[in-house]
């Protein structure tokens, strides 16, 4: 009996408010993307056309495109960014295509064109005029090859290797 009221006698926790609530991430938009990395988990969400669903490479960074790969992305801010992409012509395909252009837009927009006379990777920047785009609107981003490498069947088609396209301030 004595035994059976020392068990039931405890010291119960003070209580105390709970701390203030707030969201962990503030000022996080997931709508608000300016690179699109080809090894990101979301990156298909923002394919528009031509890039391949499988991302490849050790570590999954890139993804084969087709003539025209092309992203939507929105910002917060157009001043002062630039179009960058990260890219790779293969040594595969060079060398039944030979050397290369790839143009790069903007909603559309021409921003410039760059040859390319040899297999190898490649990073290309330019600013973008910020009449162009709009913040907090869809902006499409693409780059497109004049010449894509068509498989001795006929049964595929690639242009070039993507790893990231996207503005960046």
């Amino acid at each position: 009996m004595i035994a059976a009221g020392l068990c039931a006698c405890q010291n119960m926790p003070e209580s105390y408010a709970p701390p203030v609530q707030r969201p962990i991430f503030e000022e996080y938009h997931p709508e608000f993307v300016n690179i699109v990395n080809m090894g990101d988990v979301d990156a298909p969400t923002r394919f528009v056309q031509d890039i391949s669903p499988l991302a490849e490479g050790a570590e999954h960074s890139w993804r084969w495109c087709k003539q025209r790969p092309t992203v939507k992305i929105r910002v917060k801010a157009t001043a002062n960014l630039k179009y960058t992409v990260d890219l790779a012509v293969p040594d595969v395909t060079f060398r039944d295509t030979g050397p290369v252009t790839i143009s790069f837009y903007v909603n559309q927009h021409l921003l410039d064109r760059a040859q390319y006379t040899a297999a190898g990777q490649y990073h290309f920047e330019k600013a973008v005029p910020p009449d162009w785009i709009a913040p907090r609107e869809d902006i499409l981003l693409a780059a497109s090859i004049d010449k894509v490498w068509v498989s001795k069947k006929g049964d595929e088609r690639e242009g070039f290797i993507l790893t990231r396209i996207g503005l960046k301030p």
